[in-house]
């Protein structure tokens, strides 16, 4: 019996948004990665500007939810994580739950930890040509695995 090819790890970005700081969950949140299986390949505490959040949410700068999520996710510092694993898209935004805390399931980051949809505590990548695009964007010194 043959066993299955293993496919290549997959890289996603994840951000630990400023409610998720200053609530000291951070290390709650990357252990639960570590935990899974994930691993970290690049980990960054900064505070951005609203430049850097446009050019991260490109595709809802024009949506009416953009302007006070633009003023959230600059509102302090954050944590910006490059995780790598098999199918690690998917897993984090499992892993994240439900984009509204209030509808996440017990047991994922937004479940246990959050009671709204803009202070949702994390994002993650929505797919992996997102995930390439906002790694480069945070982090460009990376190369692709």
């Amino acid at each position: 019996m043959s066993t299955p090819p293993v496919s290549p790890p997959q890289r996603t970005l994840v951000l630990l948004k400023p409610d998720a700081v200053r609530r000291g969950l951070i290390g709650e949140i990357i252990g639960r990665f570590e935990a899974k299986g994930l691993s970290v390949v690049a980990l960054e505490l900064r505070t951005i500007d609203a430049a850097q959040a446009d050019r991260h949410y490109a595709e809802h700068t024009a949506r009416d939810f953009y302007p006070p999520l633009r003023a959230f996710v600059t509102s302090g510092p954050l944590v910006a994580v490059v995780l790598e694993g098999d199918q690690a898209v998917d897993v984090v935004r499992a892993i994240n739950g439900a984009t509204d805390g209030r509808q996440a399931a017990p047991g994922s980051i937004r479940g246990d930890f959050s009671l709204s949809n803009r202070e949702n505590l994390v994002h993650g990548s929505d797919s992996p040509e997102s995930a390439e695009r906002e790694i480069s964007l945070w982090f460009p010194e990376l190369d692709s695995p």
